[in-house]
């Protein structure tokens, strides 16, 4: 007998389930940094290498650095991302710096970021899925081990190159570790590297294979809310740091500049609002389902139809929450002041 695959066969179950059921209306997630939670995180990605995005989102975090204790930024697979071109948006922090310190004195000098930069990978890992440690996979390492009751939220937005060469070279750092993975396209840069994370079931690990597409699809996106009219009307020329965001283009090859895709922003919004140690529990960076094959600590998207957007498994679990998600980041690019008039045009 033909067998279906997993989440075929979970889509399924959960079609027939709310086949006669309406969604209720979506629960504003309690728990998380917006309500006073402090977390400790570090970034993997692929920022410079492959496409703009990732700048986008570190641009997003770092309107919201002073809720974290942000201890690495790594700069990893796929692509020719380096540590340099993080260190580059730091420099354009540093000119903001002054005013948001102003607004909250927590936020890191950025001198405290570029010292925890480190590089990591520059190729994908080997079949086994580990090759030699570098100085990102040796950070994560360091920052694993360091005498702290919080666990460290590891946000991968490139290849999981250097979390798998990590936990190679000290798996008993897996009980401190909370990740949360941008997968998709990233996980296919770096298959080997994925595999060996694979043979670890005890690793905290969230795969947001589609759910992390709301952040840009779904949701209402009529006036001002609209991707383009977003960021021209709230986040172009506010300090350097939106300045430099309404200049990027968030593909690959994109012509056009000036719009919200930021499809790396989910991981960090997960700990914003929501039960940062439930996974099935909503946040504003989606909510997941348990592995289909059983794995205590691992979650995937939700394959539900009722919260697709078009054919993304799991999107609706952040776009429900566009409004607040975006009305929150106006008010932070608010601690900025407008340094200049040139805005794009409105056509969303």
């Amino acid at each position: 007998m033909r067998r279906l695959p997993w989440h075929a066969l979970l889509a399924g179950l959960a079609g027939m389930a709310l086949a006669s059921t309406t969604l209720a209306q979506p629960v504003a997630p309690r728990g998380g940094a917006l309500d006073g939670e402090r977390f400790r995180i570090l970034v993997s990605t692929d920022l410079g290498g492959s496409d703009q995005d990732d700048m986008q989102s570190l641009v997003h975090l770092l309107l919201y650095a002073d809720l974290f204790d942000i201890d690495g930024l790594v700069a990893s697979p796929p692509g020719a991302g380096r540590a340099s071109h993080i260190l580059d948006l730091l420099d354009t922090y540093a000119q903001d710096w002054p005013e948001l310190r102003r607004a909250r004195p927590t936020y890191p000098s950025p001198d405290a970021l570029r010292r925890v930069t480190r590089q990591g990978a520059v190729t994908p890992a080997p079949p086994a899925g580990w090759s030699t440690s570098t100085p990102g996979s040796r950070w994560i390492v360091e920052q694993a081990r360091r005498p702290d009751p919080r666990p460290l939220h590891v946000l991968v937005w490139g290849s999981i190159t250097d979390v798998a060469q990590a936990i190679h070279d000290d798996p008993g750092i897996k009980d401190h570790l909370r990740v949360y993975f941008i997968a998709s396209w990233n996980r296919q840069q770096d298959p080997a590297a994925f595999r060996y994370d694979e043979e670890h079931p005890d690793l905290w690990l969230i795969q947001a294979e589609t759910t992390f597409r709301g952040w840009y699809m779904g949701g209402p996106q009529d006036g001002d809310l609209g991707n383009v009219r977003f960021v021209r009307d709230h986040v172009c020329g506010r300090g350097a740091l939106g300045t430099l965001f309404c200049g990027l283009a968030p593909a690959l090859g994109e012509a056009s500049t000036g719009r919200i895709k930021m499809g790396d922003s989910p991981s960090l919004a997960y700990l914003l609002r929501g039960q940062a140690d439930d996974p099935t529990s909503e946040h504003w960076g989606g909510r997941f389902v348990p592995h289909p094959a059983g794995r205590r600590r691992w979650w995937v998207d939700d394959p539900s139809p009722a919260w697709q957007v078009a054919d993304r498994a799991g999107a609706r679990t952040v776009s429900q929450y566009r409004e607040p998600f975006l009305r929150d980041w106006q008010q932070r690019m608010r601690r900025l002041p407008m340094t200049t008039t040139g805005r794009p045009a409105a056509h969303d």
